[in-house]
């Protein structure tokens, strides 16, 4: 039977949404390309994002996704960004060793050592599951993926791990060029790149990924955070005493007992946090029992993090996986770079403390697409919000060989492009019924037909997505009815 993450996945094939990179060379695990339609997706999404958290102290940059070795060397991702592996003795088929036990024993042991996980395997007898050969020794796998800048004295440089190091490396530059006060944010979206062992499920576990990041600086002994608009918000989360007992149960706290409780030892973390929770369940409609907040146990914690919430969503038949990582970074990063560069990276007399919310754009685009994936029709559909659809309104002609319909069509759409600009398409390559059945796949909430009574009193149909349901309007009366 087919599931749902194949059915949405075949469906972006089908209509161009994503698909694999060079395709027609075998394509390249853990690389997707995106088509117009899911670059519009993707790209109204980030700017939702933008408008709900992009605040008045925060400052965009664009970092390239190239750097030398002395940043990743400083920042601890060249020692330590590493994954564990195990290769089957006989096949030498490479797993990530983590998610090979949990495949097999449906257990969590991400953060485990590696003299944990290997007493795991031997214990439980995991084998490899092409050949059930005998799997090597557990080692560390470093995920950073290396190039090369200049010709034959060529000096070593990586893709950048995460979008995060550019803001560091340039928080001098920025703060004093728009003359910022703590605290203030910088923002970044744009690639990341990690080499996995095992990309696998689509959009979740990628190679090269997009995300969307807030490094906010603030003084740790004067935080000035906004923070009492949200102190009686409630939120899920996944305790790690709940975790140690391998319970899966979520508890909601109030953003003030999370405060006073020491649970997050940041206001400015216990914000985000918040904001997160508004922002998928108000903004994005995301059910309230499909989101949890788990909080990351110590000994899976990233080195450079004095404590992270993970914001989880549930995948249908896969289940709990991230879609925004929370760190707080205290002043690990300033620190380091600061150490190696030789640079006086100090603000307003202390080196800053950094919160980071850490947004994965795919991952949340594929969780829209399991929320808005419909099947009650002949054909899959998505029911998309009117900020995410690709496009607002399609416009078609009744029929492809009437000419005078088909330019009374083209009169249309040139006419309502210049209320909803490049929210509006036309196409005229098939029937209507198939038209309309492709419109709503692509999750299209509207579509307007023109037909032989156009010609004669001026009026089209606008078809509604969700119920199918038409209605005859005027021509002139289009922008203010969907308006």
């Amino acid at each position: 039977m087919e599931s749902k993450l194949d059915k949405i996945y075949n469906l972006c094939l089908k209509r161009g949404i994503i698909f694999p990179t060079a395709e027609i060379y075998g394509s390249l695990s853990g690389f997707f390309d995106y088509g117009e339609i899911g670059l519009r997706i993707k790209q109204k999404l980030i700017k939702i994002w933008k408008r709900f958290f992009k605040e008045e102290n925060f400052v965009e940059i664009e970092g390239n996704i190239i750097l030398p070795r002395k940043v990743v060397e400083a920042s601890g991702h060249l020692e330590r960004f590493s994954d564990p592996i195990t290769r089957c003795k006989k096949c030498k088929k490479i797993y990530r060793a983590d998610n090979l036990i949990e495949d097999v024993l449906g257990i969590f042991v991400e953060g485990k050592s590696i003299e944990e996980l290997n007493e795991i395997i031997k214990k439980n007898n995991i084998r490899c599951l092409e050949c059930n050969g005998e799997l090597e020794d557990v080692k560390e796998f470093n995920l950073m993926l290396k190039t090369f800048i200049g010709s034959l004295d060529a000096i070593d440089a990586y893709l950048r791990p995460e979008t995060a190091q550019n803001i560091f490396v340039d928080f001098k530059r920025i703060a004093k060029a728009y003359r910022k006060k703590l605290p203030f944010g910088i923002i970044q979206i744009g690639y990341s790149f990690r080499n996995e062992i095992s990309p696998r499920q689509f959009l979740i576990r990628m190679r090269s990924f997009t995300q969307a990041e807030i490094e906010l600086f603030f003084n740790p002994s004067d935080e000035k955070c906004p923070i009492e608009k949200y102190l009686d918000i409630k939120i899920p989360i996944l305790t790690r005493e709940a975790q140690r007992k391998k319970e899966d149960k979520v508890e909601f706290f109030s953003i003030k007992e999370l405060i006073e409780k020491n649970i997050v030892k940041s206001k400015w973390q216990a914000y985000f946090l918040a904001k997160e929770f508004i922002f998928f369940t108000e903004i994005l409609n995301f059910p309230k029992e499909k989101l949890r907040f788990r909080h990351v146990l110590e000994e899976e914690t990233p080195f450079y993090s004095a404590g992270n919430f993970d914001l989880e969503y549930y995948f249908d038949e896969i289940g709990w996986k991230e879609i925004v990582g929370n760190a707080y970074r205290t002043d690990y990063d300033l620190s380091t770079h600061m150490k190696h560069s030789k640079e006086n990276l100090s603000f307003e007399g202390i080196i800053p403390h950094v919160v980071e919310p850490s947004f994965g754009i795919d991952r949340i685009i594929l969780a829209i697409f399991f929320e808005k994936l419909r099947e009650d029709r002949d054909w899959l559909w998505f029911d998309f919000p009117k900020e995410i659809a690709p496009y607002l309104i399609a416009v078609f002609p009744l029929v492809r060989n009437k000419e005078e319909i088909i330019k009374k069509a083209r009169e249309v759409y040139e006419f309502l492009k210049k209320y909803f600009e490049d929210d509006v398409i036309f196409d005229v390559s098939d029937s209507i019924g198939k038209l309309y059945a492709r419109a709503d796949e692509i999750g299209i909430p509207y579509c307007i037909t023109i037909d032989y009574q156009t010609l004669q009193d001026n009026t089209v149909t606008i078809r509604n997505r969700n119920t199918k349901e038409q209605i005859r309007v005027k021509i002139e009366e289009i922008p203010k009815i969907l308006a």
